[in-house]
């Protein structure tokens, strides 16, 4: 079963220096973070309850290049700037999942066992199924994280869970919104309907958040538009890592 939105991967030449400028512009504490040993990456996470921003860069181009999240990340950094380079949904039942897709002929592969090195030593450990090609408008991956590795104990949820900031929405830019919802369905069934937001946009929920796909009319602007929801936080709207950021207080 989905659960909701696991995580967004946002490519940046420096994690430490982009976890700086999230804590110093939009107030988020960034977590930890490690290295991807067999996938040329490293990264630090900004954690948002359950979900989190993986702020990721490469240390090894040539390894990079050959593994499923190194790829979209050069190709996100080449412009020089980095920014949004894909995102994964949560699972519980990572194989039953698949097997439910495979009735819409989706192009997921076989799940595959990955793992990240902490500095202090410990290890993060998980399973994914990813379509061959991973993108900004592409279709995200699937991930289950599993419960008794670093991050995902018990007492490590509880711990994150009274963080102040949530992902509300999804909001991707993408020059046919027909087309991109068409790939969502078949690859992670994700099923939209016209958006309140209107102007041409579709939502679909995840989970207890929302993807939202809307035509990209400005090639110039942010594909991604990431809206959080802040306990004690004000209103605003501001450009970084190459993403929109809507902030919003929460509610009470």
């Amino acid at each position: 079963m989905f659960l909701g939105i696991d995580h967004l991967v946002i490519a940046v030449a420096d994690p430490d220096a982009a976890a700086a400028g999230v804590q110093d512009v939009l107030g988020l504490a960034p977590g930890g973070g490690g290295r991807h040993d067999q996938l040329g990456t490293y990264n630090r996470l900004v954690w948002l309850g359950d979900s989190y921003l993986e702020l990721i860069a490469v240390f090894d181009p040539a390894l990079a290049a050959t593994s499923w999240v190194g790829a979209p990340t050069l190709r996100a950094l080449a412009g020089g700037t980095g920014g949004f380079a894909t995102w994964a949904i949560a699972s519980d039942g990572i194989d039953a999942d698949r097997a439910r897709l495979t009735a819409t002929a989706t192009d997921l592969a076989t799940p595959i066992d990955g793992e990240r090195r902490r500095p202090d030593g410990e290890v993060v450990r998980w399973r994914l199924a990813a379509a061959p090609t991973l993108g900004p408008s592409r279709p995200p991956f699937l991930i289950e994280h599993i419960a008794d590795s670093a991050e995902w104990t018990a007492a490590e949820r509880a711990a994150r869970a009274s963080g102040p900031a949530r992902l509300s929405v999804l909001e991707l830019a993408v020059d046919d919104v027909d087309g991109t919802s068409r790939a969502m369905l078949r690859t992670a069934g994700l099923r939209f309907r016209p958006s309140l937001a209107g102007g041409g946009a579709r939502d679909a929920d995840i989970g207890p958040q929302r993807l939202r796909l809307r035509p990209r009319r400005d090639p110039s602007s942010a594909v991604a538009t990431i809206h959080l929801v802040v306990a004690g936080g004000r209103a605003t709207d501001v450009d970084l890592l190459g993403c929109r950021w809507r902030i919003r207080p929460a509610p009470g």
